[in-house]
């Protein structure tokens, strides 16, 4: 009988845990033999068929996956578990918020042309839709310095959005001081109706308060306070001699001295930015189809404007301006044609 070799050691394998990365010499416990692939990591041929097997069932578990429609129950368990988990939001980045577009507006509101309207519907619509309704104290400061310009369009600019800003002020161009240029709206309307409206303002003011006249024209004598308008206009006084019929040019030319005075290239730069800058420059006597292109534009502004506006609940102002018999005044309604008849026609052709 023939006996098993002894190696020192007193195991019958030259190599009892590999051999080694040279290689064993050919017959000599080959059958044994393993596999090094690292001096750290060995693999048996049991474990290679293991992470095959591994593999294959991965591979069959997505394809079945994916021929179900859907993930197993326990992976929705797991991804609504992990939805409601409060980790990430009180350790992760905060989401970034979306913007609508556009999320800078600027309604540099012209006077006597509706504006006061458009403004207490915003503040409605402000608190409805969530944006940043930025308004301005000053009423009466269309002009600005290029240092009174450049102060505004930073404030402005350093606004959250999206903001809707207005004022009454001459149109700024941002780009020019290194801004982001935004969109403009406004309302305009027929001057002479402007001027009517201007007319009995300044005389008996509007449904703010009885006394809001006397502030603004506290010098004004009571003769003239109640002057006609007809005879104001046919004995050429000074106020009805010049009605200001440029008064609107220069809210949509701009800040260049040459804006303020009546003439073609007003008129032209005018026109200029009108198509560049602003998306929709609105008629106050069409005042709710106004309404309604701003809430088709500027849905994320103006959504539901039109209903606000027709709500009887919300007509205050328009009561009180037609209590006072003062005409449109600022409120939006359409004016009164009574005082035009009493016009001079050689005004109405002017």
């Amino acid at each position: 009988m023939k006996k098993k070799q002894q190696y020192p050691g007193g195991g019958a394998d030259a190599w009892p845990h590999g051999a080694p990365l040279g290689g064993a010499p050919a017959g000599l416990g080959s059958w044994k033999r393993r596999v090094s692939l690292l001096p750290f990591l060995r693999f048996s041929l049991r474990d290679y068929g293991f992470c095959m097997a591994t593999l294959l069932v991965f591979c069959l578990g997505s394809l079945f996956y994916q021929l179900s429609g859907g993930p197993p129950r326990f992976l929705l368990d797991l991804r609504q578990y992990l939805g409601n988990s409060t980790y990430l939001d009180d350790h992760g980045p905060p989401p970034s918020k979306v913007l609508p577009f556009p999320s800078q507006v600027v309604y540099n509101r012209v006077g006597k042309c509706g504006s006061r309207t458009v403004v207490l519907l915003l503040r409605i619509l402000s608190e409805k839709h969530g944006f940043n309704l930025v308004t301005s104290d000053i009423h009466n400061k269309t002009r600005l310095t290029k240092n009174e310009q450049m102060e505004l369009i930073k404030n402005i600019s350093t606004a959250e959005q999206p903001y809707l800003f207005t004022r009454h002020v001459h149109f700024l161009n941002f780009s020019r001081f290194g801004g982001d240029q935004p969109v403009y709206i406004n309302i305009i309307r027929d001057p002479v109706n402007r001027f009517l409206s201007n007319y009995f303002f300044r005389r008996f003011g509007d449904w703010r308060g009885e006394q809001n006249h006397m502030i603004r024209t506290p010098s004004m004598r009571q003769e003239e306070r109640y002057l006609d308008i007809n005879e104001c206009i046919l004995e050429n006084y000074p106020e009805c001699s010049n009605p200001r019929l440029f008064y609107i040019i220069p809210y949509f030319c701009g800040q260049h001295p040459r804006c303020r005075e009546p003439g073609e290239w007003a008129l032209e730069r005018a026109k200029l930015n009108v198509n560049e800058n602003f998306l929709l420059v609105g008629i106050l006597e069409e005042l709710e189809d106004v309404l309604l292109l701003l809430e088709r534009f500027l849905p994320h502004y103006f959504k539901g404007v039109l209903s606000i506006y027709k709500d009887p609940e919300r007509n205050t102002a328009r009561e009180g301006t037609e209590a006072a018999g003062v005409g449109e005044g600022e409120t939006g309604l359409l004016p009164s044609r009574e005082p035009n008849a009493g016009l001079h026609p050689r005004t109405l052709g002017s």
